[in-house]
């Protein structure tokens, strides 16, 4: 990526935090080739965490997942999701902050229940559990076997959300909400998310009984099935738009 990352034979890719400082949306434009004819949404607020990763990785430059590599045995999910939230919480800019950490991708909901100081916060972590996912492979031709891969939660982002509006599992109570644009923190969006995160964990469980694959992990399930659904149905229905506008500045959706 034009100088940010480097790698050897059988080492892990590196990252130079000085030229992730560097990255603006133009840039990242000409590297992701984005044009009027090939858009990309939110590339100003995707450089912006770029740079606000640089800043993250400067402030601690060392190898945040060696202490799970270095060690024998399995390595659980969580685990490479906690390291994860632990090292570039505060690259996510919207703000919320419990006891001085910074909380990421969590939201304030009127009805999320809960107790003490995280009352009324409904937690989703997308993006980081989306590069949780993603690190699985690695950890394994590492030696490592991963587990307890149940942990991590279905992504609650617009394609596997708007599979199911678009199906019809999930109906808006006012229909006039389908024309306007919300908030990524409203409480529309966030009640959205939190749904999809519950009903794909039913869909799963039906899906894995339909084929006989009890052990069919989730990761599965979203990319070769949710996932992929919603974009073809959203392609058909609306050019690729997903049922519901969402004022997004590319780092969360």
């Amino acid at each position: 990526m034009a100088g940010a990352f480097s790698s050897t034979p059988g080492d892990p890719c590196r990252v130079d935090a000085r030229v992730l400082a560097a990255f603006d949306g133009a840039r990242l434009a000409r590297i992701f080739q984005a044009s009027d004819a090939n858009p990309i949404v939110g590339l100003d607020g995707r450089a912006s965490l770029l740079r606000r990763l640089a800043a993250a990785v400067g402030d601690r430059p060392s190898a945040p997942f060696r202490p799970l590599l270095e060690r024998r045995g399995d390595v659980a999910a969580a685990e490479i999701l906690a390291v994860l939230l632990e090292r570039t919480g505060t690259i996510w800019p919207n703000g919320l902050a419990l006891h001085g950490v910074a909380l990421g991708d969590v939201w304030a909901h009127p009805r999320a229940g809960g107790g003490g100081a995280s009352a009324g916060y409904v937690p989703f972590h997308k993006l980081s559990q989306w590069l949780a996912y993603s690190l699985f492979e690695p950890f394994e031709r590492a030696g490592h076997r991963v587990v307890e891969r149940d942990a991590l939660t279905a992504l609650p982002e617009y394609r596997n959300g708007g599979l199911l509006l678009d199906s019809g599992v999930l109906a808006l109570r006012d229909p006039s909400d389908a024309a306007r644009r919300h908030a990524v923190g409203s409480e529309l969006v966030v009640e959205w998310r939190a749904l999809t995160v519950a009903l794909i964990d039913e869909l799963a469980a039906n899906v894995r009984s339909r084929l006989g694959r009890p052990d069919l992990p989730l990761a599965c399930i979203l990319e070769g099935g949710t996932w992929a659904a919603g974009r073809e149905t959203a392609a058909k229905l609306r050019g690729g738009e997903p049922p519901l506008a969402i004022e997004s500045d590319g780092t969360v959706f």
